[in-house]
């Protein structure tokens, strides 16, 4: 077998297949793309993605208010909750 003309096909073979493969894994598995000359390559789904973060970042603001919301109003129940009951009576005679 003529091992001479294997070495060169393989040398130019080999890069290209390694690139493919790593292009695909990455796109696989949401890596960014890069192009041939090593720039970032857009994908379709980066729009969708930065859409779904501008939401999940204005729902867990909207969470994070309702949570301290909350909070506060399980203090005062708390307060009242644990406050001897002529003081709560005063407070609440004092409010008419």
């Amino acid at each position: 077998m003529n091992w001479g003309i294997l070495v060169p096909i393989a040398a130019l073979t080999v890069g290209p297949i390694c690139w493919a493969f790593t292009t695909w894994v990455r796109a696989r598995h949401g890596y960014p793309l890069e192009g041939k000359k090593g720039q970032m390559v857009s994908r379709d789904g980066d729009l969708a993605s930065s859409r779904k973060v501008e939401l999940l970042t204005s729902e867990n603001e909207r969470l994070a208010g309702q949570v301290l919301r909350l909070e506060e109003r399980i203090a005062v129940l708390e307060r009242i909750a644990t406050d001897p009951a002529e003081r709560t009576a005063r407070e609440i005679d004092a409010l008419r």
